[in-house]
C-alpha cells in the first residue's frame, strides 16, 4: 500500500526516470551565459574604458565630469563598460572625502519625448514612485531641477537607449546647462548618453550637440579574435571541463563576427549550442550543435522582427526578396521601386512614392533584414543606396508566407527559388 502511494506521488520511480533529469553534464554555471551577468574585466575594450575614465576624472577634481556619448551597435559592451567605470568611480567616492557622488541610471526606452524622459528621471530619483503628470513641460523641468538639488554635489545621469526620444531633445540641451543657467546652485550635473543608433547624433539639433557631447566614444564591432577571447573566459566558468569541442568557440565567434560583431550574439549562440547538446543527451558540445543553434536563433530573430513590420515594410522587403531570387542584388533604390510597384499593383495595395519606399528600405536595414549600403559614383553621379537581403532567404520566405495578405506572391517566389535551387 505504501509502495502504491509512493508510486502515485512519483510516477517516474527514480530521479533518473524523471523527464527533468539528465544523464549528461554540460554546464558548470550557466548563469555566466545569461545577459544580466556582468564580467569583472573587459580587456577587449581597454581603449574605450580609458576614454571613459578620462571623461569621468574631472569629477574627482571638484568639477563636473565631461558629458559623454557612447554609440555603436547592440552587443558591443557600451552599457557594461559604463557600469564598470561608474562602479569604480563610486568605490573611489565611498573611500574618499573629496567626491560626493550621486548616479542616476535609467533607460529612455518608451520615453519618446523630453517631457516623458524628464518625468521618468524624476521617478527614478524618487526611488520608483509614481511619475508626475498634469503639468506643462517647463514646470516638469523645474521639478527635475528641484529633485537634483536634493542630491549630492556631483550628479551623473546615465541614459541608455537615449535615441528613443528622437528629435524631441530639449532636455538633452537643458540638463548639462542647468547650473550655468541658474536652475541649480550646488550640483555639478553631467549626462552620459548610450545609443545603438549610429545616426542618432547626426539628427540632433546643433545646440544639443554643442551642449551635450563633450566626448564621444564609438564602440566598433568586435572581430572574431576578440569574440573568441570573450567566449573563452565565459566558457571556462560556464561549462564542465572537456565538453566543448575545439571548433565550437571559433565557429560561434566567426558566425557572430560575420553578422554584427556582437558579443551578445556570440554568447547567446554558445549558450544555445550547449542547451541543444544537453537536450539531446549528448556528452559534448559539437560543431553541429552550433550550426543548429544558429538556424534556430536566426529564425527566431526573423519571426520576432517580422511581427512588427507594417504592410509597406512587407511590400518593400518582398521587393528585395524578389530581386534576390532574380540574382539582381545589390539593387539601387530605383530598381527596388520598380519591383515594389509591380507587387503593390498585384496586391491592390496603396502605392507610396519612391522616397517613402526608400525610407522603409532604410528602416529594414536598421532592423537587420537588409544590407543597406551607400555608394558614391563621383561628383556627377552623386551617392545612392544599394540594398540586398541580409536574412536567410528560405526562412524569410517561410515567415512572410504565413501572412494571408501576401501569401500568393510569396508562394510564387518560393516556386521560382525552388526551381533555381536557392531554397
Amino acid at each position: 500500500m505504501a509502495g502504491d502511494e509512493a508510486n502515485s506521488e512519483n510516477p517516474y520511480g527514480t530521479l533518473d526516470d524523471n523527464p527533468y533529469g539528465t544523464s549528461v553534464e554540460i554546464f558548470a554555471d550557466e548563469s555566466v551565459l545569461k545577459e544580466d551577468w556582468q564580467p569583472e574585466q573587459l580587456p577587449e575594450r581597454e581603449p574605450e574604458l580609458e576614454e571613459i575614465r578620462n571623461a569621468l576624472a574631472p569629477a574627482t577634481r571638484g568639477v563636473n565630469a565631461h558629458n559623454l556619448f557612447l554609440y555603436g551597435k547592440t552587443g558591443q559592451g557600451k552599457t557594461v563598460a559604463i557600469d564598470h567605470e561608474i562602479e569604480l568611480l563610486q568605490e573611489y567616492a565611498d573611500s574618499s572625502n573629496e567626491l560626493n557622488l550621486s548616479v542616476i541610471k535609467t533607460s529612455a526606452n518608451n520615453q519618446t519625448t523630453s517631457y516623458q524622459l524628464c518625468a521618468h528621471l524624476i521617478k527614478e530619483i524618487r526611488g520608483g514612485t509614481k511619475k508626475p503628470s498634469g503639468i506643462d513641460q517647463q514646470s516638469m523641468f523645474d521639478l527635475l531641477y528641484q529633485e537634483i538639488s536634493n542630491l549630492k554635489d556631483t550628479v551623473i545621469i546615465v541614459i541608455d537607449e537615449i535615441d528613443a526620444i528622437g528629435s524631441n531633445d530639449e532636455l538633452l540641451y537643458e540638463l548639462p546647462r542647468a547650473r550655468k543657467n541658474g536652475h541649480i546652485e550646488d550640483q555639478w550635473v553631467s549626462v552620459i548618453g548610450i545609443s545603438n543608433n549610429l545616426q542618432f547624433r547626426d539628427n540632433l539639433s546643433p545646440k544639443v550637440k554643442d551642449s551635450l557631447y563633450d566626448s564621444e566614444i564609438e564602440f566598433a564591432p568586435y572581430n572574431a579574435n576578440q569574440l573568441t577571447t570573450i567566449l573563452e573566459r565565459r566558457a571556462e566558468r560556464a561549462f564542465v571541463d572537456g565538453v566543448l569541442d575545439g571548433e565550437v568557440i571559433p565557429l560561434c565567434s566567426a558566425f557572430a563576427a560575420q553578422d554584427e560583431g556582437s558579443a551578445r550574439q556570440a554568447i547567446r549562440l554558445l549558450y544555445k549550442a550547449g542547451e541543444l547538446a544537453l537536450n539531446h543527451d549528448d556528452e559534448g558540445v559539437l560543431e553541429q550543435h552550433v550550426r543548429e543553434a544558429r538556424d534556430i536563433l536566426e529564425r527566431k530573430r526573423i519571426e520576432e522582427g517580422m511581427r512588427s513590420l507594417t504592410t509597406q515594410d512587407q511590400f518593400a522587403l518582398l521587393s528585395v526578396v524578389a530581386l534576390e531570387i532574380d540574382e539582381e542584388t545589390p539593387a539601387r533604390t530605383r530598381q527596388v521601386f520598380q519591383k515594389y510597384k509591380s507587387i503593390v499593383d498585384r496586391l491592390n495595395g496603396n502605392q507610396l512614392v519612391e522616397r517613402r519606399v526608400r525610407d522603409h528600405l532604410q528602416s529594414l536595414g536598421m532592423q537587420g533584414f537588409l544590407l543597406a549600403e551607400t555608394r558614391n559614383t563621383g561628383i556627377q553621379g552623386g551617392s545612392h543606396y544599394r540594398f540586398e537581403l541580409k536574412t536567410d532567404l528560405e526562412a524569410t520566405l517561410d515567415i512572410l508566407g504565413e501572412d494571408g495578405r501576401i501569401d500568393d506572391v510569396v508562394e510564387d517566389l518560393i516556386d521560382i527559388a525552388t526551381a533555381k535551387k536557392l531554397v
